[in-house]
């Protein structure tokens, strides 16, 4: 039988504010892909800081199920896209699709919330059974968090 994996993460919609200010630059496009920005936006076109805030959240609960301890963040790897239904879908590219085949995962499903100037990302996989982090508990500490 397969083992669950789970990783979560909070982005208060502040930290969002600073990466918008147009005296840091671009900075928010080293974190968001271009298509991850445009679907990021309001229907006026304005950033829309819940959906950025909530982008960033499942990029570090996906990051957490890759078992990276101590490396950083491969930002642009991982997307975190409009999927079927309007639900969040994950596209993985670069070292992050590399590391996910290492860690052996299965799919990845994530869900986004946000409420109260923060926003919540909960991601989850699995690993199969004769996969050697099947049987160890591991946990990832981001580095490179806006």
């Amino acid at each position: 039988m397969s083992r669950p994996l789970i990783g979560v993460d909070l982005v208060p919609l502040s930290r969002v504010d600073e990466l918008l200010d147009p005296g840091i630059g671009p900075l928010l496009r080293k974190y968001l892909s271009a298509e991850e920005l445009t679907v990021s936006r309001t229907p006026d076109g304005a950033p829309d800081q819940a959906r950025i805030a909530g982008r960033l959240a499942a990029k570090e609960a996906v990051f957490k199920l890759l078992g990276a301890v101590g490396r950083p963040v491969p930002w642009q790897g991982i997307e975190v896209l409009r999927g079927p239904g309007g639900r969040p879908g994950i596209r993985l590219s670069g070292r992050a699709a590399e590391l996910a085949r290492a860690a052996g995962l299965g799919p990845i499903d994530v869900s986004i919330s946000h409420d109260a100037g923060f926003a919540i990302a909960v991601a989850a996989s699995s690993v199969p059974p004769d996969h050697p982090r099947s049987h160890s508990q591991q946990s990832a500490t981001p580095k490179g968090m806006p």
